[in-house]
């Protein structure tokens, strides 16, 4: 059988029609929620910081508040458990838990507006923390959610629902921040944050719109349920190990130890080198002598409209050629366009050469996460999306997020932001090599015979 990981089986004109599904559009709206949290503790928060006279390592490990984004497979089988009381007769399993979180990320955002992080380092580390804890929770149901509306046996469909997923991304993360960067400097970043709280409440509304997907979830839970009830006498014990131990059981009983510990090993290289030059991007367009409003109109719009076209370009090469052939395109690509910020370092603040790198960085970015998620989709079963996807997540956000942590401490040991983006570009390699081993033993994720295989065995 052809394996659709490795090509494609439609044609351009089928690929192109397939993308009027109005579950794509659901999934973009959800995408905005997902990415603009980091707007708010990460690119927004790093210009405030350096505004206020923050270093980079200081600004660095202000970061660290998202390695909760790399921890939140631990209370993923929550998500897929548990019924929020209210809230899921209103929304239903996914929705439910969505709305939750921007709730807390609303009040939270609130409250940083309030306030002047250089005066009150620690309280607004607590506030971006929550918004993190928020944030990632949320990731956790809009990912199961898109994984619901598109499982893997609609293998055609997930480069698209990959697509719409980032390109909601990054509207939520560059359209935000355009406005924030360019309006700083006149009205204060206290003032923007007060505007930030306003888009909350558009995602809200949004997450009100979408319809909640139908799945075979709870019977596949049930019937996980009925098995370890023969196993256990205890009601309490049967539903712990069906919430926190079948999912990742699930996932190395049907991959194998070998092949599971692999992929989770490649996972975790593939977005290291993207972590640590995203994490002192902004600090490197202020000190080589970028304005915010240059920040603002080049990094975010400009980037923001050059995501949404590559991603749609990444879709479509990925729908007709396969995710494993993008992932090796899309990897080779990112590292090299990381080397665009080491020429930038050395010539300086060149708005033509800032343009082309944006528009480099953009594209093999777009491509890749593309592929990348589509690949994690392809991991994951039926009965515990949630669980599953967030542990694989988790793995590719640790490097995005705890490692990255020490991109300022990195910065300063080698003194030369060129050597810097350098490094970040050599650090995709392993990464590359290991997934060229693998390619073979991908065969099997596309063959529909699982999807069943894998519902009658939970």
């Amino acid at each position: 059988m052809q394996n659709t990981l490795l090509k494609g089986k439609h044609s351009w004109k089928e690929s192109v029609l397939s993308y009027f599904d109005k579950r794509l559009l659901w999934i973009f709206l959800l995408g905005c929620a997902s990415g603009f949290p980091w707007v708010l503790i990460g690119s927004n928060m790093s210009g405030w910081l350096k505004d206020a006279g923050l270093t980079r390592a200081a600004i660095g490990y202000f970061g660290s508040v998202f390695t909760v984004y790399a921890i939140n497979f631990l209370w993923a089988p929550l998500i897929d458990r548990v019924k929020l009381p209210v809230l899921h007769a209103l929304l239903g399993q996914r929705r439910s838990w969505i709305f939750l979180c921007q709730v807390v990320i609303l009040i939270s955002t609130l409250f940083i507006a309030g306030i002047n992080p250089a005066i009150n380092l620690m309280q607004t580390s607590f506030l971006a923390l929550i918004i993190a804890l928020a944030s990632a929770t949320q990731d956790i149901a809009i990912d199961a959610y898109r994984i619901d509306t598109f499982p893997r046996s609609l293998s055609s469909k997930l480069p698209q629902a990959s697509a719409m997923t980032v390109m909601g991304w990054w509207t939520g993360y560059s359209l935000p921040g355009y406005f924030a960067f360019s309006n700083a400097d006149s009205i204060g970043w206290n003032n923007v944050y007060y505007g930030m709280a306003g888009v909350v409440v558009l995602l809200m509304i949004f997450t009100l719109y979408v319809k909640e997907p139908k799945t075979e979830r709870e019977n596949l839970q049930n019937k996980a349920t009925h098995r370890y009830a023969k196993m256990f006498s205890s009601p309490t014990l049967t539903w712990f190990s069906v919430t926190v131990i079948e999912p990742f059981w699930d996932f190395f009983k049907r991959n194998g130890l070998k092949v599971a510990v692999s992929i989770l090993l490649f996972v975790f290289l593939f977005k290291i080198g993207e972590a640590f030059l995203g994490r002192m991007s902004i600090v490197f367009y202020k000190e080589i002598g970028f304005s915010n409003a240059q920040i603002g109109y080049y990094s975010k719009l400009i980037g923001w409209g050059a995501t949404l076209f590559f991603t749609l370009l990444g879709s479509l090469v990925n729908v007709r050629f396969g995710i494993v052939r993008g992932l090796m395109i899309g990897g080779s690509a990112m590292a090299l366009s990381n080397l665009m910020f080491a020429w930038i370092a050395n010539v300086g603040p060149n708005e033509h050469l800032y343009l082309a790198t944006i528009l480099v960085d953009n594209f093999t970015t777009a491509f890749s996460t593309v592929a990348f998620v589509s690949f994690l989709t392809m991991l994951t079963g039926s009965a515990f999306s949630a669980t599953q996807y967030a542990l694989l997540a988790s793995l590719g956000n640790l490097g995005r997020t705890t490692l990255a942590s020490f991109s300022g401490e990195l910065v300063d040991l080698l003194n030369n932001w060129s050597n810097f983006f350098i490094l970040t570009a050599l650090m995709v390699l392993p990464s590359l090599i290991l997934l060229y081993t693998l390619r073979h033993l991908f065969d099997r994720l596309s063959d529909p015979a699982r999807q069943q295989e894998d519902n009658e065995r939970t």
